[in-house]
């Protein structure tokens, strides 16, 4: 989330400093005789857990400052990571690198509101999120710079400059593969949203510096994905007035229009003389106004309360003038949850940081100006060279709107082009995405620049489409599952299925095979159970006929009497009846097995009219017995069964907006 809020700095509290750089000076030694290894970062049970596997995780902090020889290790500097293990390998191992903006907003949530694999029942129980980029991929969640989320540092010592920002992270990095050997060969993808657009491009030229000069241990580094990022602010400043007009948020040609325009046209002149002195900087007040005008001047009363438009989802409304800072829901949730102190034990966070998770910091952002450092924008020509990029956008962002994204795309000049000119005066087409049926985008790609539009999405598009987003990283990373098995997702571009790289009806996870080997036992068993009962109606039927073709061949040869004399007793009819005389049926049968005791029942040594009579007897009791017993049935079909499989799946199946 790109957020912004008035600057705040913080005093120096000089005892304050004194006191952290000697305690950190006293502990130094020990723990580095105490040697962390993995097993202290290993996440055992997680609170609110969904049924199943726990997946496996890792989670705590780096500590870059106290590598980092041009750094006072007294500014206490940490970083928090969430770790994922990938669910699945399909063709390559790989690791993708989640971070959220602000700066200074936390990528938990990314963690739990978008891309991670749980995400909020509410504030106390976790579900599985439908379309986890863990699926194929290690998953790395990083708060940063120090200071954010569950990252901390002195409060004097606030990063100030991408550059700065940058060199901790590659620290970072050179610790947590220290630690975890086994990632560090892995290709490596970084990925994030909004201001993440400066954050990006800033970690990976630093990379690429770094196996530079370490070329034996280089770091794999493979692509680059950028949702609603904030990248070039002369391209994206310059939108926020024409996406206004495009939505319908502000009319044109009416005096809310005129008055938003001259202060376009101040925010415009300031860029141009920026530009024409080499000095542009990635946030200019002026032009921030142009943003909060139209949210003010679009802000209506509705009773009591003032509301004004959604600058993450502009079909949302706010309150005034929040606008979009309470959104998205799941925050309701989110907050509690990453307070509770079980969690926090868990995730293994520091019992010294004072102040409870908050999803962006006042101070963190107040004090990352970025003053000394060029918009990323000048770096993506050069990244280019070296790798693929992917910038995606949902088109109901205004903040970091998709209109911004295209012209600062149309007038970026690389590898040999300007835009997606292909040839002169030919442009890349733009393929339109359908994703199991419905239109989800468009698709633009040339010379290694890739550009995705999300339908009906806002400034998270993972929030609103997980399924769809995790579809667009496997084609991008190059994920195969038709070598490791799945069901695809019906994802098309220009009806065309290309690889087959996401999963169609369940997310094809560890827990959904779990539940789908659990479905087809038991659908094995109810197939043995309903092929016995056949077989018995099979063995009954046969037994009937043979007896009765035995009765009548003997019937045929001759009369009988029975050898006991007497009548059979009469029966009223039916069940009733039969209860009603208990003792009959028992004592025909005790007569029977008295009368031959000591007989050669194998030699037929008795009289045919007594299992006549038996029968007789006892068809009527049992006859409805034995009926309901063996009976097939005809509504209750493999049919009927297969239909209500399908209702339940689909019943259960999430929809998504």
């Amino acid at each position: 989330m790109r957020w912004f809020s008035p600057s705040r700095r913080c005093g120096s509290n000089v005892t304050g400093v004194l006191a952290c750089g000697l305690l950190s000076a006293l502990l130094l030694p020990l723990r580095a005789v105490a040697g962390e290894t993995s097993a202290d970062y290993f996440i055992h049970s997680l609170p609110g857990q969904p049924d199943g596997p726990l997946l496996k995780m890792h989670a705590g902090y780096g500590t870059p400052l106290q590598c980092h020889i041009e750094v006072d290790p007294s500014t206490n500097g940490n970083l928090f990571f969430w770790h994922f293990q990938n669910r699945h390998i399909a063709n390559k191992q790989r690791t993708v690198i989640w971070l959220n903006g602000g700066p200074g907003c936390s990528s938990m949530d990314g963690a739990l509101i978008e891309v991670g694999p749980y995400r909020l029942k509410d504030d106390a129980h976790l579900k599985y999120n439908p379309g986890s980029w863990d699926e194929f991929a290690n998953l790395l969640f990083v708060d940063q710079p120090v200071g954010t989320g569950f990252s901390y540092v002195n409060s004097d010592s606030y990063l100030h400059d991408l550059d700065e920002m940058a060199a901790h992270f590659v620290i970072f990095l050179e610790k947590f593969f220290a630690m975890f050997p086994e990632y560090m060969h892995d290709d490596i993808y970084l990925s994030g949203e909004s201001y993440a657009g400066q954050h990006i491009p800033y970690i990976a030229q630093a990379i690429l510096n770094r196996n530079n000069e370490n070329p034996d241990h280089i770091w794999n580094i493979k692509g680059l994905l950028i949702g609603n990022g904030w990248i070039s602010p002369l391209h994206q400043y310059n939108a926020y007035l024409p996406y206004s007009y495009k939505r319908g948020l502000v009319q044109g040609g009416s005096e809310i229009a005129t008055r938003l325009e001259a202060q376009q046209s101040i925010c415009l002149s300031i860029l141009s003389k920026r530009v024409a002195g080499g000095n542009l900087t990635i946030d200019e007040p002026q032009c921030e106004a142009v943003l909060t005008s139209i949210l003010s001047e679009t802000s209506k009363w509705t009773g009591d309360v003032s509301e004004c438009v959604n600058m993450y989802d502009v079909r949302l409304k706010d309150t005034y003038p929040s606008c979009g800072m309470n959104w998205p829901p799941d925050l309701a949730d989110v907050t509690p949850y990453l307070r509770r102190p079980a969690v926090l034990e868990a995730l293994h966070v520091n019992p010294d940081k004072r102040t409870g998770w908050q999803e962006c910091s006042g101070p963190v952002s107040g004090a990352f100006k970025a003053r000394n450092s060029k918009p990323a924008i000048e770096l993506l020509p050069g990244l280019l060279e070296k790798m693929p990029i992917l910038l995606f956008s949902g088109d109901q962002d205004l903040i970091c709107n998709y209109m911004g994204t295209e012209d600062l795309i149309h007038n970026m000049e690389w590898n040999g082009g300007k835009g997606f000119e292909t040839s002169p005066g030919t442009w890349a087409p733009r393929q339109s995405w359908t994703f199991e049926g419905e239109p989800a985008g468009i698709y633009q790609e040339a010379r290694n620049l890739t550009y995705v539009l999300f339908y009906n999405s806002s400034h998270m598009v993972p929030f609103d489409y997980p399924r769809r987003t995790r579809d667009m990283l496997d084609r991008f990373i190059g994920v195969d599952i038709a070598s490791i098995g799945g069901t695809p997702a019906d994802s098309r571009i220009d009806g065309e299925k290309g690889l087959e790289t996401s999963v169609g009806g369940h997310p094809n996870s560890t827990a959904a095979e779990e539940a789908e080997r659990q479905r087809l036992q038991k659908a094995t068993w109810d197939a043995y159970y309903k092929s016995g009962e056949i077989a018995l109606v099979v063995v009954a039927i046969a037994a009937g006929i043979w007896g009765w073709c035995v009765y009548r061949d003997r019937r045929r040869r001759g009369g009988y009497i029975g050898v006991l004399g007497g009548s059979r007793p009469r029966f009223r009819g039916g069940r009733v009846a039969a209860r009603e005389q208990p003792d009959s049926r028992g004592m025909r049968l005790e007569r029977f097995r008295n009368k031959h005791v000591g007989r050669d029942v194998e030699a037929g040594d008795f009289d045919e009219s007594e299992l006549d009579d038996l029968n007789a007897e006892t068809s009527r009791y049992d006859g409805d017995m034995e009926r309901e017993r063996y009976s097939v049935g005809g509504a209750s079909s493999d049919e009927e069964d297969l239909g209500r499989g399908k209702a339940n799946e689909t019943a259960t199946r999430r929809v998504e907006r």
